[in-house]
């Protein structure tokens, strides 16, 4: 049995789950905000925003947006730790006559734009993307030149950058950021397993990839789709923390919706409290992540 206690992040709605995949998916600041507030009822200690627009459902980087799910959360919940998106921005659609030309639904911009919601509203964490990766038929595309811009930024802020990790790569650019003192080590750091293209939800990988991270350093894992729960048990069987929530899984098994990101959440507890191990509280966590209180 595990003495250490696990933090588990709840990943509410994300940017590439569509509306029409499930009833539930929070679209509207209101609902995105519900969803964190029950997830954290149900046992998570962070929660994972991306905001939409609420005519449409579709992504949004509305920075009005943003501030309106993080008032609603913290006029019920001050204790909760709020990480919020940097994802988006990042993609690129190459034409199919000139591939230098960007084609539509390309979203690529300028770092500081990606950024500026965090500069402004300063959440406890932020997201940070290192891939530049083929994903689907598109590319994302984080260069170190930019994710350098992205970092100072979210320094400046105060915030705490969480490392997303897609691939070894991505641990390798992270390292060197390290090193040059653009990033602060030894970091925290979320493997994200089963992106076609990236990390293979294996536990070959996950200790791979856990086993190329510097000393000290903080981690967590999640798998895409049907890997979220084996996924679970694996990270906290290799010593790491957890994500679960409709971002990543839309399913409590083959077939079967999750009725809520509560719901996922509820289940993952389940399988860490099986296995021997505790979810830390959001206080508990705040204190394990050095963040303010």
């Amino acid at each position: 049995m595990q003495a250490r206690k696990t933090i588990l992040t709840c990943a509410v709605t994300g940017n590439l789950t569509k509306p029409e995949q499930h009833p539930g998916l929070p679209i509207t600041p209101q609902q995105i905000a519900t969803a964190c507030l029950d997830a954290a009822q149900a046992g998570a200690a962070v929660v994972h925003i991306h905001v939409r627009d609420p005519r449409t459902g579709r992504p949004s980087m509305d920075l009005a947006l943003y501030r309106e799910v993080i008032e609603r959360i913290r006029a019920v919940d001050a204790e909760l730790i709020v990480n919020l998106t940097t994802g988006p921005g990042g993609r690129f659609i190459p034409s199919d006559d000139d591939p230098k030309v960007a084609a539509a639904g390309t979203t690529l911009m300028a770092p500081e734009q990606r950024v500026e919601h965090i500069l402004q509203l300063r959440p406890d964490i932020c997201s940070l993307d290192l891939n530049t990766m083929n994903s689907g038929n598109d590319v994302v595309i984080n260069t170190p030149k930019n994710v350098t811009r992205m970092a100072a930024i979210i320094r400046a802020a105060g915030v705490k950058p969480e490392l997303e990790i897609f691939d070894s790569g991505d641990i390798h650019l992270a390292r060197d950021l390290i090193d040059a003192g653009v990033l602060d080590g030894p970091g925290l750091w979320t493997f994200v397993h089963g992106v076609k293209y990236g990390f293979a939800a294996t536990p070959e990988t996950l200790l791979y990839a856990r086993n190329l991270l510097p000393a000290g350093a903080t981690w967590a894992a999640f798998g895409i789709g049907r890997h979220e729960f084996p996924m679970v048990a694996q990270a906290w069987l290799a010593g790491g923390h957890i994500r679960v929530g409709l971002e990543d899984n839309l399913y409590l098994s083959k077939g079967v919706l999750a009725e809520s990101n509560a719901a996922l959440v509820t289940r993952a507890r389940a399988i860490v409290t099986s296995l021997g191990g505790e979810l830390a509280s959001a206080s508990e966590a705040r204190e394990m992540l050095g963040l303010r209180g």
